[in-house]
């Protein structure tokens, strides 16, 4: 079974998304794209995938595991702001 990855980055100043070799975004905080990238990866596991979310430490660019397909969906503890930027929308993978 494949395991899709969606990784949380800092880049110039702003969050992306960065799947599949590409960046999506920018989200105005790491807390939207983290939503961002959890609904994205929900969604690929509904399709028989078990994706992963990772974030990059912005200084040391250490990766650690954010929310893997199965945990619960939406995790609580980002709240229930919707994920989607001012700037660019919903994340589309």
């Amino acid at each position: 079974m494949l395991r899709p990855q969606f990784i949380v980055v800092l880049r110039d100043g702003e969050w992306r998304v960065k799947h599949d070799g590409k960046h999506h975004g920018p989200y105005r905080t790491d807390r939207e794209a983290i939503r961002a990238a959890i609904d994205a990866a929900h969604a690929a596991g509904c399709s028989g995938h078990e994706p992963r979310v990772l974030v990059e430490a912005p200084l040391s660019r250490n990766l650690h595991t954010e929310w893997t397909y199965g945990d619960p969906y939406p995790p609580t503890y980002l709240g229930s702001f919707p994920a989607s930027s001012p700037q660019t929308g919903r994340f589309a993978d």
